[in-house]
C-alpha cells in the first residue's frame, strides 16, 4: 500500500519563493558553492519540463524557483530539462533516464505527461528518488506531489463573484482533462455559493495536450475575447503557458483575470497586464520540488502520495494587487471562505 501523507508548513517553506519567482527559456544547468555536495560527485536535483517549458510565468516557472531554492541552499550542480514539440512517452523515458544514470538525484517529472515514463524508470534506478508533479505513480522510490487545486480554485471562485459588475465570469482550461476539471469544478462551486445569481461560461481550448492546449497564447486570447463578448467581466484560466493570451485579452478588455499556479501578478513578463490581474489560485509547485530536493539531501526521501493543500499553504490565493482590496467584501469572503475549507465545513468538489 503506498504512503499518503501531508506535508507540514515547514516542509513546503518555500512559496513566497516559488510564486513569485521568474525565469527565461532554455535548457540549462546550475552549480552552487560545493561546501555541501550531493553523495553522488555533486550532482543533485533535476527537473523536466512540461509542455510549454520554461518561461511560462506559471507552472513550470514555479518548479524551476524549487530547483534554484535548492541549488543555492545546497551547493550542487542541477539540471533542467525542456520537452521537444510532438514527443512520445518514450522520449520522456529517455529523458528522465539520462538524468538518473548522470547520478542527478532526485530526478523530478514536471507534469503528469510524465506518469508512464515514470512508471517504467524508476523500476530501473531503483536507488534514485524519483519525483512527479500532478500526477500519482507507484513505486518505493516515487514521490508523487499533488495539489489540492480545487480548494485554491473555490477561492478564486469567491472572489470572482465579488468582483463581477455583470454577473458572469469566465473559465479557460487548457486541456479538457481530469486535472483541469478540479479548477473548473471549484472555481464555479466558489462562485455559486458565494453569488447563486453569477453565471460561470467555461470552455476548454483542446481536448489533448498535444493540440496546444497549454502552450497557444493564441487560443486562450480567442478564448477569453469570446468570453468578454459574452459579458464576462472577470476570466480565470487554467490553462499554462495558453493563459498569457487569456490576460492579454482581458487587459485589453479592461476587465478582470485571475491567474493561476504563480503569483502572475509578480510576474515579470505579464507586467504590462498586471493593473488586470485580480488575483492569482496560487499552487506551490515550488515547494513541492524543493521539498523533495531536501528530503533526499537529508538522506529521508520522501516517497508515496505527498498532498499539498489549504492546510499546509500548497494552495492558496495571492493578494499582491492592491485593488483586490478595494472590492467590497471580497477580502472577508475569501478569508471565511479559507477557514471553512480548512476546518472541513466547506468540501470542494473535484467534478
Amino acid at each position: 500500500m503506498r504512503r499518503i501523507s501531508r506535508l507540514t508548513r515547514a516542509a513546503v517553506g518555500v512559496a513566497s519563493l516559488a510564486l513569485a519567482a521568474t525565469a527565461c527559456g532554455g535548457t540549462s544547468s546550475e552549480s552552487g558553492d560545493s561546501s555541501e555536495s550531493s553523495a553522488k560527485d555533486g550532482l543533485g536535483l533535476a527537473i523536466a519540463y512540461d509542455i510549454g517549458g520554461k518561461g511560462d510565468q506559471s507552472f513550470n516557472d514555479a518548479a524551476y524557483a524549487g530547483l534554484q531554492k535548492a541549488a543555492d541552499e545546497f551547493g550542487y550542480k542541477t539540471a533542467d530539462i525542456e520537452p521537444t514539440e510532438g514527443e512520445t512517452d518514450a522520449d520522456k523515458e529517455q529523458r528522465l533516464a539520462s538524468l538518473a544514470k548522470q547520478g542527478y538525484d532526485p530526478v523530478i517529472g514536471v507534469g503528469f505527461a510524465y506518469g508512464p515514463a515514470m512508471t517504467a524508470v524508476a523500476e530501473k534506478y531503483p536507488d534514485t528518488t524519483f519525483g512527479i508533479v500532478d500526477s500519482v505513480v507507484e513505486g518505493e522510490n516515487v514521490a508523487s506531489l499533488v495539489f489540492a487545486e480545487e480548494q485554491a480554485s473555490y477561492l478564486a471562485g469567491v472572489a470572482a463573484a465579488k468582483a463581477t459588475e455583470t454577473n458572469t465570469v469566465g473559465f479557460v482550461g487548457g486541456v479538457d482533462i481530469p486535472l483541469i476539471h478540479k479548477f473548473e469544478a471549484g472555481f464555479k462551486q466558489g462562485v455559486q455559493a458565494t453569488d447563486p445569481k453569477v453565471k460561470v461560461v467555461s470552455q476548454y481550448l483542446t481536448q489533448t495536450a498535444e493540440e496546444g492546449g497549454f502552450s497557444s497564447p493564441d487560443k486562450g486570447k480567442a478564448a477569453a475575447e469570446g468570453q468578454i463578448e459574452k459579458k464576462a467581466d472577470v476570466v480565470y484560466q487554467a490553462a499554462g503557458l495558453s493563459g498569457q493570451g487569456v490576460i492579454e485579452a482581458a487587459a485589453k478588455a479592461k476587465v478582470w483575470a485571475i491567474g493561476v499556479d504563480s503569483d502572475q501578478y509578480e510576474q515579470e513578463a505579464l507586467a504590462g497586464y498586471k493593473d488586470f490581474i485580480l488575483t492569482s489560485a496560487l499552487k506551490d509547485v515550488g515547494g513541492s520540488v524543493y521539498a523533495l530536493a531536501k528530503s533526499v539531501q537529508d538522506d529521508e526521501p520522501l516517497t508515496g502520495t505527498q498532498v499539498f493543500d489549504l492546510k499546509v499553504d500548497g494552495v492558496g490565493l495571492s493578494d499582491s494587487n492592491p485593488k483586490m482590496a478595494e472590492v467590497e467584501g471580497l477580502t472577508d469572503a475569501v478569508a471565511e471562505a479559507k477557514e471553512g475549507i480548512i476546518d472541513g465545513s466547506i468540501t470542494v468538489k473535484t467534478e
